[in-house]
């Protein structure tokens, strides 16, 4: 098999051409070195590039469909936290996020001004000093739009990849080595003690005097009652309240047969119990009662799945409130998830839920249809995409977004793929209050997002790839270096924005600093020096407001510099 055939055969099938980097650019972009890895974006525009250099043309009607689809998914995953943060008390949070969002695009726009960068070469360097690859597509179409003689666009088209590529290395591992090492020194923290006092601020208030584990664990055992005094002659509420930590009769055995009972029953000596809690809370009835084995009592539906609060009247609760109410009776909690990065939240008694959380519950059956009918939907999995609410999402927004509002005589327009994000953000918050709008799985937002993407960076990568070495060769070094202030100047003034003016506590400060860059990478290192997922307390709101917001910039850069 020759290279010869292997290069006619990718020019005449580009498709293959597609897939081919694909591969290798997410293979490439997953290796690591030390800490740090390329990523599947750049990997993939890097490959790009090379299979670009045969000369393959296609069609840019396939990444407009494939970035069109990715924007969709990018608002419909942080729409529930982005209205929220402009709603409701996260609005210091997003305006943090607008004011970092417009520190980065004024660094930007410096560099372009200083420099005499056109907008081509500009929007890659707000992609890659910003991390937002997102940002491209919506300034290839204002390029495109833009008025500009055919070869000029071409011109200013084919400079994004090269300066993205260039800056995109500083713009991941700086932010991330300011926010984790030089965040706390500029702050004067010692970031992994401000986390274990939050810790301890979160838990002023316990859940039944055992806060952090409270709602974790599910086991159940079977006891018989032979002391009175002791449990026996209790009644079966003041028997769960006399452990530290969350316990519930889930079955009662008197006199051989299973009977019903609520809190007021008294328990006698010779009931035999099942009582479910966390393991070292059941030693103490092991302490005071005699296990035994019953298979039929503790022969309990067990249930773990996903809930999405909904409930208004819960939104903002703490844990704490949550955990006496009649409804969380013999309901554990494994895990909760916010944002479109799913991230995990602390399970603290003074953690606040807010609608749209996703959380991961244990219990029977009986008591998880119960909490579900109080607070939210369970969203048990399914494989199933509504590509009705995808589809119509994406074509109502997209024919809004292209609407044209002449102002000064310029054409100003969100276009059809700033539409599409739009549209994906209000479905995204719809879905948070009514899930039952339609599904679409982790795995579906997943292959938008990421796939979706990837398929429009390989595009541009193997488009551009003729032209690359020229382009870098005229930019110069001076790009990378208007990279690094692009990069590093918001992120230094970040955290005193956030200390002086925003008044964020220390332990979430740089968090927040972090889901404003919308920089994962970078906050992933906080909670690594943290030695803790507080950091993350202070990421979803920024990072959905800043999400859009960057991305949106790749239009409005365009516009700044016509």
């Amino acid at each position: 098999m020759s290279l010869h055939w292997v290069a006619d055969t990718l020019r005449a099938s580009p498709e293959l051409a597609i897939f081919l980097t694909l591969a290798v650019g997410f293979w490439i972009g997953s290796l690591r070195f030390g800490s740090f890895s390329l990523g599947a974006v750049t990997g993939t525009l890097l490959v790009g590039v090379l299979v670009g250099q045969m000369g393959i043309v296609i069609s840019p009607q396939v990444k407009s469909v494939f970035f069109i689809m990715f924007l969709f998914a990018v608002g419909f995953g942080v729409g529930p936290q982005f209205v929220r943060g402009v709603a409701n008390d996260g609005l210091p949070q997003a305006l943090f996020a607008v004011v970092i969002s417009l520190l980065c695009l004024g660094g930007v726009y410096t560099a372009a001004r200083v420099s005499g960068y056109g907008p081509g070469m500009t929007e890659g360097l707000l992609a890659g000093s910003q991390t937002i690859s997102a940002s491209i597509g919506l300034a290839t179409d204002a390029i495109n739009r833009s008025g500009l003689a055919p070869a000029r666009v071409q011109a200013e088209l084919n400079a994004i990849p090269v300066a993205y590529a260039v800056t995109y290395l500083f713009g991941t591992v700086g932010t991330g080595w300011i926010l984790a090492f030089l965040g706390p020194k500029l702050l004067g923290i010692d970031l992994e003690a401000e986390c274990r006092r939050y810790e301890r601020d979160m838990n002023i208030t316990p859940v039944n005097e055992n806060a952090e584990t409270a709602w974790h664990e599910y086991i159940v055992r079977a006891y018989r009652l032979r002391t009175a005094g002791l449990i026996a002659g209790k009644s079966v509420a003041d028997a769960e309240r006399a452990t530290r930590s969350r316990i519930f009769l889930e079955k009662l055995r008197r006199d051989g047969a299973i009977i019903p009972f609520d809190g007021a029953t008294l328990l006698r000596e010779g009931d035999i119990v099942a009582v479910s809690g966390p393991h070292d809370a059941l030693v103490y009835w092991s302490n005071h009662a005699e296990e035994i084995s019953d298979r039929e009592l503790i022969d309990i539906p067990i249930e773990t799945i996903d809930v999405i609060m909904t409930s208004k009247a819960l939104d903002g609760r703490r844990l704490g409130e949550l955990a006496t109410a009649p409804y969380a009776q013999g309901i554990y909690i494994n895990s909760i998830r916010r944002g479109a990065m799913n991230v995990d939240i602390p399970v603290l008694s003074e953690t606040a839920i807010n609608r749209g959380d996703i959380i991961s519950i244990t219990g029977s059956r009986r008591n998880v249809e119960r909490l579900v009918g109080e607070v939210g939907y369970a969203d048990r999995p399914t494989n199933a995409t509504s590509m009705v609410l995808v589809g119509a999402g994406i074509f109502v927004g997209g024919l809004l977004g292209s609407l044209v509002l002449p102002v000064g005589g310029i054409p100003i327009t969100l276009s059809a793929s700033g539409g599409a994000l739009i549209a994906g953000l209000v479905l995204g918050w719809l879905r948070g209050v009514t899930p039952r709008l339609g599904s679409v799985p982790a795995a579906s937002i997943w292959f938008m997002n990421t796939v979706g993407l990837n398929i429009f960076i390989a595009v541009v990568g193997i488009s551009a790839g003729p032209t690359f070495i020229t382009g870098l060769r005229e930019a110069g070094v001076s790009i990378f270096f208007w990279g690094v202030f692009a990069s590093a100047v918001p992120m230094i003034l970040a955290p005193f924005i956030g200390k002086y003016i925003f008044r964020f506590d220390p332990a979430i400060n740089l968090g927040c600093c972090g889901g404003a860059r919308t920089s994962t990478a970078s906050v992933a290192m906080i909670a690594d020096v943290a030695k803790s997922n507080v950091p993350m307390l202070g990421y979803t709101v920024p990072y959905a407001v800043s999400n859009t917001l960057l991305t949106m910039w790749g239009l409005v850069i365009v516009l700044l510099l016509s």
